[in-house]
């Protein structure tokens, strides 16, 4: 970014305010841009070089809504991490049979149609922030499937393991050949169901 531009951003003096509202690029547009670039290139497009080539604009924009990179690879990982506790929260307090909430949760993953959370857990290798968020998502929804898994009678905790690792599997699976694998995972839940009946 030009220094100029650079100590306008810095200081979010009234001029570079002007000039970034002319822009009309809010922080959930970068937010998107980037779930955008991951998706389609993968970490290494979260630079705020590339994001901005890829919207068009300049560095300046990005510093505008970001103190840096780290903070806005941090707002993405918040807000996905947000979407899917308050889609989780949605399936745990749906008024639905055990077994019903048993084929959401075990399905879970299945419902990112555009393969967010499948390049977020790519990134997590590389990313302990992304790592961290993955762990706290995981362990939150293997908790609602062995507190559902309990209200059916499998108490079992390694059932919750199980069912979390195929839906994370399959998410996967579904992200590279673009199969619908929610009856695959369907399967899964007759089957465990069928052992302890």
């Amino acid at each position: 970014m030009h220094s100029d531009n650079a100590a306008l951003a810095k200081n979010r003096t009234p001029a570079y305010a002007e000039i970034m509202s002319s822009t009309r690029l809010s922080p959930d547009r970068w937010i998107d841009a980037g779930f955008d670039a991951l998706v389609s290139v993968g970490p290494s497009a979260l630079k705020a070089e590339s994001l901005a080539r890829r919207l068009k604009t300049t560095k300046g924009s990005f510093y505008w809504h970001f103190a840096d990179v780290p903070a806005y690879h941090a707002a993405m990982l918040q807000r996905w991490e947000k979407l899917a506790l308050a889609d989780l929260a949605n399936i745990a307090e749906a008024d639905e049979a055990p077994v019903q909430k048993l084929r959401h949760l075990a399905q879970f993953a299945l419902r990112d149609s555009k393969g967010t959370e499948a390049a977020i857990r790519g990134w997590a290798f590389d990313s302990a922030a992304a790592a961290q968020a993955v762990l706290r998502l995981d362990e939150k929804r293997m908790a609602a499937l062995a507190e559902v898994l309990e209200e059916v009678g499998l108490p079992n905790p390694e059932l919750a393991r199980i069912v979390q690792a195929a839906n994370i599997g399959m998410a996967e699976l579904t992200s590279r050949d673009q199969r619908d694998n929610a009856e695959a995972l369907g399967t899964l839940v007759d089957l465990i169901l069928a052992l302890y009946d």
